[in-house]
């Protein structure tokens, strides 16, 4: 059953921020995510404040510098199917289109999929883990099959989002409204990971929320893609991924962008292989240069192994797609 709680639904933003500033306060967007958390007791609240009646939330437009504004309560379904989403960056579009089930993706929302909490089934199931205020990451020893291969310490749950490996990659910016005021800052550093708190996932202060995510214009010859290979054809979540976005001139990369997901706690930027595709052709010798170069350092726990393997797979093949484009 759910807890009890309170329940506003303001009409502004100003008004959101007010009250999502008070001891105890929650954001709802889609409600996909934390109905089950609290449900689950992942998570408490007094308050649940419901962002559906702010319009400053809503819409999709396009920057005068040829980017754009998504904002948070835009739906996962409106970003697969957007025109421009799927021209300009595809590897959006693609991430958006495997998240869930078409009735999670009409009813999830932008910020919702970028602020859901881990899928660990230690953490879900009322174990009490690290995250959940205990004194151990309960998958070092136990069933770790999913858990991270990078980036672990001192917590081995993976981040579940699809579309925030692709907005990483693609060098997206987040807006953030707060007490405070706004700020805008790259949304690589919108995620903590557990070696600086394991306790939370995102950057942000008490009243804090995200309100719209800004998309740079694509850089000239700029080919982006995102695939990840799952348990399940549909209804699951990435036991690994690769998000891709390269600047590609006279057949070399001049810019290259690879973030994986399902590996780790946070979107892992894989930068040694960023380093090693840079300044050459996508050919065969390059593209297994770069996947070996992708799992470095990895470090698996006594039933994820395979995901090393995978991570390797994933990349050449989508390597080799985006070399044929």
């Amino acid at each position: 059953m759910l807890p009890s709680f309170a329940y506003a639904r303001p009409t502004s933003l100003a008004d959101a921020v007010r009250l999502l500033a008070q001891p105890g306060a929650v954001a709802h967007a889609g409600g996909t995510d934390l109905l089950g958390c609290l449900r689950e007791r992942a998570m408490s609240a007094q308050t649940v404040v419901s962002l559906t009646a702010v319009p400053e939330l809503r819409g999709v437009t396009p920057t005068r510098e040829g980017g754009l504004r998504i904002g948070a309560m835009t739906s996962i379904a409106e970003l697969a199917s957007h025109p421009a989403i799927l021209q300009s960056w595809p590897a959006l579009a693609q991430a958006a289109a495997v998240v869930g089930t078409p009735q999670l993706r009409n009813q999830g929302t932008l910020g919702g999929n970028l602020a859901q909490r881990p899928r660990c089934w230690y953490f879900r199931g009322g174990i009490e883990c690290l995250r959940r205020g205990g004194e151990s990451c309960s998958a070092v020893n136990g069933e770790n099959q999913e858990h991270a291969i990078f980036g672990g310490d001192p917590c081995f749950a993976v981040h579940p989002s699809d579309t925030a490996p692709a907005l990483v990659v693609l060098a997206a910016l987040v807006r953030i409204a707060g007490p405070t005021g706004e700020r805008v800052v790259p949304l690589e550093t919108l995620f903590v990971p557990p070696s600086v708190d394991p306790r939370r996932e995102l950057a942000l202060e008490p009243g804090e929320l995200i309100t719209e995510v800004v998309l740079p214009a694509p850089a000239a010859g700029q080919r982006s893609a995102y695939r990840k290979a799952r348990t399940r054809g549909a209804w699951d979540f990435a036991l690994a991924g690769v998000a891709l976005a390269l600047g590609i001139h006279e057949g070399r990369v001049e810019k290259a962008g690879i973030v994986l997901s399902g590996v780790a706690p946070v979107p892992w930027r894989a930068t040694d292989a960023e380093r090693a595709l840079v300044g050459r052709k996508l050919d065969a010798a390059t593209i297994a240069r770069v996947a070996a170069a992708a799992v470095k350092g990895a470090v698996p726990l006594g039933k994820n192994a395979y995901k090393i393997a995978l991570v390797r797979g994933l990349l050449e093949e989508q390597l080799e797609a985006l070399a044929s484009a």
